[in-house]
């Protein structure tokens, strides 16, 4: 009722237990921990799917999926090229969390990158500053109508630009259902996009990694396996599955249930490796960086609705 993602209390009694009584337990935990930040999570992520259809990707039309597109696309590069010339090591997380689906495209970016747990984190820290921020903040900005648009383009303009589902939940039931309806099925086309944007980003992880090897051993000509992210896919034929609506609907509302509490164990699992010191080590860059990308929604996303969709009216 609160919009209050699990996820999100999963990592904070997560943190809270990493710099608490993490040192007074037993190894023999640190096995189970690793297996729900790895293989749960996979898992979860796969699940995800019943969540989308095809059909509602149809069902918002053309400008919603162009806008999408450019925010996406936009984000990703521009983060990338920001957090180089910042010299940020958790860059491409901090980027994929603010263009597509917050914690769950960051732990999918994460599968595919092999980042530590506690960058994880701290990339994931910043989509919940901002998102939550946002999910406050546009039901402001519309209400007083600082924000000029129709409930169809507030719909597209939340779902486009906001971080997490539950943000555009949280965001859309504030201001009405047909926005809420909308920016729902507009935030959940992002969610797709995950799929395209891990095999890119495993691409070019698997040709850095070429690059690094022949520079150290260029007699040997090194060669890298370009790793593909199969739960990715695997997703993505979940979803296609789902748009044939073969499964009845108490089915679906338990495995959606289900899959909640696998992401929430991930997540908690990822907060138990973080600790106080190693926010420290993070430094105060990939949060600069997530304030620009913020900046970049907030505005960009804006002029985007604004002036793209009148043309598919």
């Amino acid at each position: 009722s609160l919009s209050f993602s699990p996820l999100i209390v999963g990592i904070i009694l997560g943190m809270l237990y990493a710099n608490s009584l993490r040192n007074r337990l037993p190894e023999t935990w640190v096995p189970g921990i690793l297996f729900c930040s790895k293989q749960i999570l996979r898992l979860g992520i796969i699940l995800y799917g019943f969540k989308l259809t095809f059909q509602d990707v149809m069902a918002v039309g053309l400008p919603a999926i162009l806008i999408d597109i450019i925010v996406v696309t936009v984000t990703i590069c521009g983060g990338v090229l920001i957090g180089k010339w910042m010299k940020i090591e958790i860059t491409l997380l901090t980027s994929v969390g603010s263009a597509i689906c917050g914690a769950a495209a960051i732990l999918g970016a994460e599968s595919t990158i092999k980042s530590k747990p506690y960058q994880t984190a701290v990339a994931i820290s910043t989509v919940v500053i901002f998102g939550t921020i946002s999910m406050f903040l546009y039901p402001v900005l519309y209400r007083n109508g600082i924000v000029d648009l129709t409930p169809d383009q507030m719909g597209i303009y939340t779902g486009s630009t906001l971080h997490e589902v539950a943000h555009v939940v949280g965001a859309g039931n504030a201001m009405g259902k047909e926005i809420s309806d909308v920016g729902i099925i507009v935030k959940m086309i992002r969610v797709i996009m995950l799929v395209p944007a891990l095999l890119v980003i495993g691409y070019f992880v698997a040709r850095a990694s070429v690059q690094k090897i022949n520079q150290h051993q260029p007699a040997e000509g090194g060669k890298s396996k370009i790793t593909i992210p199969w739960f990715a896919l695997v997703f993505l034929a979940v979803i296609g599955f789902n748009s044939f609506d073969l499964l009845p609907q108490p089915a679906i509302s338990f495995i959606n249930d289900f899959d909640t509490f696998l992401l929430t164990m991930a997540m908690t699992a990822l907060g138990a490796e973080t600790s106080i010191e190693k926010f420290k080590k993070a430094g105060v860059k990939p949060f600069l960086l997530a304030s620009f990308l913020y900046i970049w929604l907030l505005a960009g996303g804006y002029l985007l609705v604004r002036y793209i969709t009148p043309y598919f009216v």
